[in-house]
């Protein structure tokens, strides 16, 4: 019985431990090549590329051969009648016409009788029909699916680059979150640091102070600082679940998801400066917004292209055959029931000819919506100058505040070393060590912050320049 316990409890375990599923492990390179893959938005970008690809062979397909069969069966509930004269079946019909031409008076020996008045209904054809027919058809001409044609290349070509886009965004979306996660995960260990150093600093302070050596303003000082700190920790714990949440949602996980992240901060910031990349290349028309902007503009000359062709004559082919069954009751699936074959070929020309118009106004709407793709993108190009030039000063500003603020840091540490000493040497105030802690515990955060900024920033330009200068 024990053993068999034993092994219950061993196979308990066994299924537990092989439930608990383990934590998503990413470094940045591993969580941006993740989410390309599975970011809804990107996933839903290359679906706009293969329907795309649909739409093309859709748009081709119209243009070839088209063959459909229709099969119509009609039962008369009540058949239509049809009135037909009386005067059509008078016997004497002939005779009566023949005395409109000679006179037949001497040979008449007999008066004829009269003339039937009226109408006589008559009822054509079965009460039940069926038709079955095929249609093969196949267009020749026609101008606008030329156009069409045209059209559906460009559509694919926007939907490549607007996969593009979507992947650079979505790119810069991952660098952010996971910066974010580490800010504050950096922020939580600072701080739980510097709870302990206070926490530390308190007790001794307290000590002093019951031994009658010190003021209890000096113990209240570091209470203050000490709650303060601890209220900061607790909050910055709330947005560290938070930033992994956001980038759970932006790697395409479910928003609970337990992940690790295995990047730290400063390594991600010391390989985020890059100076060559403020010397990269600024032309706009190289960046995918530029390009989005021109397929907007050979859209707009299509559409133009599309209203002219209206104006011209389409022809096209067909060839039609069919069976034609008539019964006053359903025999059609009879081996006996007869069959009526048919057979024609044709063609079908259009010719438009006067639109009151119509087709001149929509060519120079079309035209009209030409010129102002053509304003948007040169728009566009200055408004894209611009953005490169903007984010390069952005990405070297925070480069360089990046160095400020490590620098700032250890003066902040020297500066609150020494009050420390100083207040425990009797010579400094409370006061004055509460300023310099104050001071320091801002210079760590500007610090994290500036590591953040150096890697949003250069993701930024390298969104705007789309160009990947680095991997992870």
């Amino acid at each position: 019985m024990r053993k068999l316990l034993i092994i219950f409890t061993a196979i308990i375990s066994s299924s537990i431990g092989f439930s608990q599923q383990e934590p998503k492990s990413f470094t940045l390179q591993e969580a941006i090549d993740f989410a390309l893959e599975n970011n809804r938005t990107a996933m839903n970008a290359s679906r706009d590329i293969e329907a795309a690809k649909q739409q093309k062979w859709e748009t081709t397909a119209t243009g070839l051969p088209q063959l459909n069969a229709n099969i119509d069966y009609q039962n008369f509930l009540k058949q239509q009648v049809s009135l037909l004269p009386a005067s059509a079946f008078d016997p004497f019909g002939g005779i009566r016409q023949l005395e409109d031409y000679y006179d037949l008076d001497a040979l008449q020996t007999q008066e004829l009788p009269a003339a039937p008045e009226g109408f006589i209904p008559v009822t054509f054809g079965t009460k039940q029909t069926v038709n079955a027919t095929a249609t093969l058809s196949q267009l020749i001409f026609d101008g606008s699916y030329l156009v069409g044609l045209q059209s559906a290349k460009v559509f694919l070509d926007i939907s490549k680059n607007a996969k593009t886009k979507t992947d650079l965004e979505v790119r810069k979306s991952v660098i952010n979150a996971y910066g974010n996660v580490l800010l504050a995960k950096e922020s939580v260990g600072i701080l739980e640091s510097n709870i302990a150093v206070l926490e530390k600093n308190l007790y001794e302070t307290q000590k002093i102070y019951e031994n009658g050596l010190g003021e209890e303003e000096s113990v209240e000082q570091l209470q203050i600082t000490l709650s303060s700190v601890k209220s900061n920790l607790n909050n910055t714990k709330r947005l560290q679940k938070l930033a992994y949440q956001m980038l759970n949602i932006t790697l395409g996980l479910d928003v609970y998801d337990a992940i690790e992240i295995t990047d730290d901060l400063e390594t991600l910031t010391n390989a985020n400066m890059s100076m060559a990349l403020l010397n990269a290349d600024t032309n706009a028309q190289n960046t995918i917004d530029y390009q989005i902007a021109e397929n907007d503009k050979i859209s707009k000359e299509l559409l133009v292209k599309l209203e002219k062709s209206k104006a011209l004559p389409n022809l096209s082919a067909f060839l039609r055959g069919g069976y034609n069954g008539n019964s006053n009751s359903f025999t059609f699936l009879n081996s006996d029931q007869q069959w009526f074959g048919s057979a024609l070929v044709g063609v079908s020309l259009n010719i438009p000819i006067f639109s009151s118009g119509m087709r001149s106004a929509a060519t120079q709407r079309a035209k009209i919506n030409l010129e102002k793709a053509e304003t948007d993108l040169i728009e566009t190009e200055q408004r894209l100058q611009l953005e490169i030039e903007s984010a390069k000063s952005n990405y070297q500003f925070a480069i360089e505040d990046y160095q400020n603020k490590k620098d700032n840091l250890a003066l902040a540490e020297r500066i609150e070393q020494k009050n420390e000493t100083k207040f425990f040497e009797g010579i400094g105030s409370s006061f004055e060590l509460r300023q310099a802690q104050t001071q320091l515990y801002t210079a760590q955060q500007e610090l994290l912050q500036a590591m953040l900024d150096v890697i949003n920033s250069k993701a930024e330009l390298e969104t705007v320049l789309n160009t990947i200068t680095s991997q992870y």
